[in-house]
């Protein structure tokens, strides 16, 4: 397969999404990295976002509640380019309603190769590596060529 270079520039695009018994560990976690959050666009879905502004003072832009189809928008917007990475602290011990949703969320951020944590410590790793302030060459697999030659997609 042949690749695409894309630049993550020095202000990230960030999506936050949490389910509910991981909310307040979210929050939590924002408030701690405030100032690198700060530095960056974010965007999460509705509850998740109310909670981050109103705890954090930051700006977020807020997309619909996960369950009523924020998670698609956020999809979306990574199949689009509209994002660099996706900090979801999902549940693993709670069936969610909207997991075909949530699982669809997870294959296009790997599909498009987008930066995901899914925990506080993955989050810290993240928000410490000397990637997040500065540029980063990330490489998408280029479907337009796979396209060319397998349409329609097989397997």
């Amino acid at each position: 397969m042949q690749y695409q270079e894309v630049i993550m520039p020095r202000k990230k695009k960030i999506a936050i999404v949490a389910h509910d018994h991981k909310k307040q560990e979210l929050v939590e976690w924002a408030k701690r990295h405030r100032d690198a959050l700060a530095r960056h666009d974010l965007s999460a879905t509705g509850t998740t976002g109310a909670l981050l502004e109103r705890e954090t003072k930051l700006p977020v832009n807020k997309l619909r509640s996960g369950p009523l189809g924020g998670d698609l928008e956020i999809g979306a917007m990574i199949s689009e380019g509209a994002l660099d990475c996706l900090i979801f602290f999902w549940d693993p011990l709670a069936a969610q309603p909207h997991d075909p949703d949530v699982r669809a969320l997870l294959r296009i951020a790997v599909v498009w190769n987008i930066l995901v944590v899914s925990n506080m410590a993955s989050a810290d790793f993240m928000f410490s590596s000397p990637f997040m302030d500065g540029e980063y060459k990330r490489q998408v697999p280029d479907y337009e060529e796979r396209k060319r030659k397998d349409w329609p997609l097989k397997g």
